[in-house]
C-alpha cells in the first residue's frame, strides 16, 4: 500500500493511523532521511544538500534505501510506504523490487489538499518544530516539485485502478475514517 500527497498533506500522521489499524509496517522515506541527517551518516549529509533546498533526494540513493527496507522481515504482512515513489523512474524501480518478491501494490491512497492550506500549515509546523526545510520559499517549491513529477506517479496507478483520494482537509480523525473507508472500499470490503 502507498499513501501519497502533498508535503503538509497528513501523509505522516495518516501513515502512522493506518499502521496501527492494519497491523502493517509504516515506511517513511522522510523519516529515514531525517535520521541519517541527524546521525550525520553519508547518505545523510548527502540528503541533507537536497533537503534543505527542498528537492528530491536523487533517486539512485533513494531507491537503494527502499529496496533494501523492503528486503527486511517485517514487511512480509504488508507495508506502507510514505513518501515513495514521487517520480515515475521510483514506480518502475518499486515495480521491480516488488515482482523480484512476487507482490504487488493493493491500493495507493492520494491525499488531496488546496496549496494555500498546505503552505499555512507547513508553516506552523515550521514554528513548532523547527524544521530547516519549512520556509515558504522552500515549501512553495516542493509543493511545485509535487505537481511537476509527483503527479504524473499519481496518473500511473489511477492508469491501474488502484488509485483512491481522499480528502485531506478536516479533523485528524475525520480523514482518517475517509481513509479507512477508501482503503475498504479499495479491497471489496
Amino acid at each position: 500500500m502507498l499513501i501519497i500527497g502533498p508535503p503538509g498533506s497528513g501523509k505522516g500522521t495518516q501513515a502512522e493511523r493506518i499502521s496501527e489499524r492494519l497491523g502493517v509496517v509504516a515506511i517513511s522515506t522522510g523519516d529515514i532521511f531525517r535520521a541519517n541527517v541527524k546521525g550525520e551518516t553519508p547518505l545523510g549529509l548527502e540528503a541533507k544538500k537536497y533537503i534543505d533546498n527542498g528537492d528530491f533526494v536523487p533517486d539512485s540513493v533513494t531507491n537503494k534505501m527502499v529496496r533494501d527496507r523492503l528486503r527486511e522481515a517485517d514487511v512480509e504482512h504488508g507495508f506502507l510506504l510514505d513518501g515513495y515513489p514521487r517520480t515515475t523512474a521510483q514506480v518502475d524501480e518499486l515495480d521491480d523490487i516488488l515482482a523480484e518478491a512476487d507482490a504487488k501494490l493493493d491500493v495507493v491512497v492520494q491525499l488531496t489538499a488546496d496549496d494555500e492550506e498546505l503552505v499555512a500549515r507547513l508553516l506552523g509546523r515550521a514554528l513548532e518544530t523547527g524544521r530547516s526545510d519549512d520556509n515558504e520559499g522552500v515549501i512553495r517549491h516542493r509543493l511545485d516539485l509535487y505537481h511537476e513529477q509527483t503527479e504524473a506517479v499519481v496518473a500511473r496507478y489511477a492508469e491501474r485502478g488502484i488509485l483512491s483520494r481522499v480528502d485531506g482537509i478536516g479533523g485528524i480523525d475525520e480523514v482518517t475514517e475517509r481513509v479507512m473507508g477508501a482503503i475498504k472500499e479499495a479491497q471489496g470490503a
